[in-house]
């Protein structure tokens, strides 16, 4: 397996410390991975219980996540990038369009998109020192990367935990769908429960909020049941994790 022996040109050396202590690797194009937790729509909404499978790319920016929800799992929730279109829909039984976006909002969909790759290095090590469109600063145990499609650009701090491991992520302007439209709001990540499987440290569990009226609203916890590369089998836990 590649490891630090190759490094990127474009990674500063905090970064490539980071990259090293969690066992990123420059084989494999992709990251897959299943998940399990809770999600709402924003504050007052009821939490509803998910299932989710997600492909995660390693040499650009792109994902795609299918999570089930609802009863008997009826509801569909498609969040995708692949490169530099968007989707974000929900639908019944795999057919039926219950919402989704309008092409004015694309703008402002790729860029949420883009910000929820940069959040989820943390499941993607690899993509530290594969994906060299990242573009990255360091100060302390504080990093920031950044990413451009067009003319939409992103940036998002990261801050490293007591490990020097991913622990939050922060941006003050992710577009929030609001009232029909979207509004950019404070939006952040914490990551914990690191484990180091298949040589690389990865957190188990994560939970995203957005700052709405000076407080944090939590809208996503989620754990990881599964996680792959192209070239690795995928990991079953030591003991069958009863889905919810």
């Amino acid at each position: 397996m590649d490891t630090l022996a190759t490094r990127p040109s474009w990674v500063p050396q905090p970064v490539l410390d980071l990259a090293n202590r969690l066992g990123a690797r420059t084989d494999g194009a992709a990251v897959r991975l299943t998940q399990h937790g809770t999600m709402r729509s924003g504050p007052g909404a009821r939490r509803m219980k998910f299932s989710a499978e997600q492909t995660i790319q390693l040499r650009r920016p792109g994902f795609e996540w299918r999570a089930s929800t609802g009863p008997a799992g009826c509801i569909t929730v498609i969040d995708a990038l692949q490169r530099g279109s968007t989707t974000s829909e929900v639908r019944l039984l795999g057919c039926v369009r219950l919402a989704g976006t309008k092409l004015d909002d694309a703008a402002a969909l790729l860029k949420g998109q883009l910000l929820r790759y940069l959040a989820e290095l943390a499941w993607a090590p690899d993509a530290i020192l594969q994906n060299a469109l990242l573009q990255w600063s360091a100060n302390g145990n504080s990093l920031h990367v950044a990413v451009q499609h067009r003319d939409v650009r992103c940036v998002l701090g990261i801050t490293l935990d007591e490990e020097g491991r991913i622990g939050s992520v922060f941006t003050p302007n992710r577009p929030r769908k609001e009232d029909g439209g979207f509004v950019e709001r404070p939006w952040l990540g914490n990551f914990s429960d690191y484990r180091n499987h298949r040589g690389r440290w990865l957190p188990f569990k994560g939970e995203v909020g957005w700052v709405l009226d000076g407080g944090l609203v939590n809208v996503w916890q989620g754990e990881i049941t599964s996680w792959e590369t192209d070239e690795i089998p995928a990991f079953e836990p030591a003991h069958r994790r009863e889905r919810h």
